[in-house]
């Protein structure tokens, strides 16, 4: 079949594509930016393959689309914050006029699981609603699939269960977290969504799609801290309001606050199928979420997280527009270069460039990183928390700390990254290994005077960290 995927990139993205080709069909994948589209991962498949670069709320970039016999729409805009829900709709209108041009059997969505009515959902999932009341109006056949809470590695929801359960040994647990839920593994995700796709049984219907489990919110987190071996103690809260549930949720947890603002929000509906037909349309063996969790951990123990929530660009601040600027600014800007011959092979320079921060932190006054990231988390940024999705492994789009790759040529050795932290202006990290020499540049565009006044308050410390950073990564740190 010729498939097109949307939002590529993102989570369920990436994890539905391997999983198309493999099946043998010709897929045509729609993203925002090429560039930032992990190709080299599917060379293998190349011959499968075509890339379409379309920004969907912009109507006029939609490039001509072949015929097709299907599409998955992974569209939505959640952690872009306030305004979110006009940008889904405004997707989901532009899509299906897009498809129309040249027909389309089927388009399968996934969205939210609720059994409430739509005065009493969040604007998350009413957003959700509404998407699929919009994508109903296209000629073609639609497929809605609604899912709980997705368990896999790299999910923002396992990701904010995992910070809770691993930071804190007392719980404090509000209201919401007694709201039942069936939560599913990403795996059994992923099969329903590839039963689905052609299945002319499931044209123009709905189901609900869940885990072999139903539990709390509470039982979840309890459940997360017995497979890793933690003894957690939980203390009900009744006090903490949803405002103040989604502050908790972003001081503890790598969220931002606008997807946590969204999700509190939505806590209080139980997401419990109540339709279970698509059990007898597409049997399969569902993972318990005891089993989901020690999928998820294995694979992170492992390096093998193909995608990760916050690698979307809508988590950040980040403008687009930026990628297609490979060079960083030349006016307009003041900067902080250096140069250092290597004292190790290119190579291994390379792989030390390539291994900062995360977990291992970064080659100079690792500690003054970490007490700048307090401060961005203090004043409403997103901190270091987020980390990287791999120890040595960068690409373009990838989050690590509080930036944001921008151009990961390891071949040639030369990886920029742009700051997502809060900031009077903008600012750029660029490392370039040329013949036997690492060049490290700083760059900042100040906002008016503050910007400057930023820049030169912090320079003393640039005095100290840039010079020791040099000379630790042409050591080969």
């Amino acid at each position: 079949m010729r498939v097109l995927l949307t939002g590529a990139n993102g989570y369920i993205g990436l994890r539905l594509l391997p999983s198309l080709l493999e099946a043998g069909h010709e897929v045509y994948v729609l993203v925002r930016k090429i560039e930032r589209f992990p190709s080299e991962d599917f060379q293998d498949w190349s011959n499968q393959i075509t890339y379409l670069e379309a920004d969907v709320l912009e109507e006029e970039s939609l490039p001509p689309l072949p015929k097709i016999d299907a599409a998955f729409y992974f569209l939505h805009s959640m952690g872009a914050g306030a305004g979110f829900a006009e940008k889904e709709a405004k997707c989901a209108e532009n899509f299906i006029k897009w498809l129309d041009k040249e027909g389309c059997q089927q388009v399968i969505y996934l969205g939210g699981l609720s059994a409430e009515e739509d005065n009493s959902l969040s604007e998350h999932m009413s957003s959700r609603r509404k998407v699929a009341q919009i994508l109903k109006l296209g000629n073609f056949s639609l497929t809605v699939l609604k899912a709980s809470i997705i368990v896999g590695s790299g999910s923002a929801s396992f990701e904010i269960i995992r910070d809770l359960s691993e930071k804190l040994p007392i719980m404090l647990t509000p209201k919401w977290t007694k709201t039942r839920c069936q939560p599913i593994a990403i795996r059994d995700v992923i099969g329903y969504l590839l039963g689905v796709l052609g299945n002319e049984q499931c044209y123009d219907e709905t189901y609900d799609i869940g885990g072999a489990d139903v539990m709390t919110y509470q039982d979840m987190l309890i459940g997360y801290a017995a497979v890793r071996g933690l003894k957690r103690v939980s203390i009900p809260v009744p006090f903490l309001s949803p405002k103040l549930s989604s502050y908790w949720l972003y001081m503890m947890t790598a969220t931002t606050f606008p997807l946590a603002k969204s999700l509190v929000a939505s806590l209080h509906v139980e997401t419990v199928c109540l339709d279970n037909r698509i059990k007898e349309i597409i049997p399969q063996n569902l993972l318990t979420y005891k089993e989901a969790i020690e999928k998820a951990l294995s694979r992170i123990a492992n390096n093998r997280v193909p995608s990760v929530w916050y690698d979307s660009l809508s988590s950040g601040n980040f403008n687009l527009k930026n990628t297609s600027a490979i060079h960083v600014p030349e006016h307009g800007v003041l900067k902080d270069s250096r140069l250092c011959v290597l004292s190790k092979s290119k190579q291994e320079v390379i792989d030390s460039i390539w291994s900062i921060g995360g977990k291992k932190g970064w080659p100079s006054m690792d500690w003054a990183w970490k007490i700048r990231g307090l401060m961005d988390r203090a004043v409403g940024g997103i901190g270091v928390r987020r980390g990287r999705r791999h120890p040595q492994g960068l690409r373009a789009g990838d989050a690590l700390d509080f930036w944001r790759v921008i151009l990961a040529d390891r071949e040639n050795g030369r990886l920029i990254l742009y700051a997502e932290m809060k900031l009077p202006g903008e600012a750029w990290l660029e490392f370039e290994v040329k013949d036997d020499c690492l060049k490290q540049t700083a760059t900042f565009r100040p906002k008016g005077l503050l910007g400057r006044l930023y820049w030169w308050m912090t320079f003393p410390f640039h005095l100290v960290l840039f010079p020791s950073m040099l000379k630790r990564l042409t050591s080969g740190w």
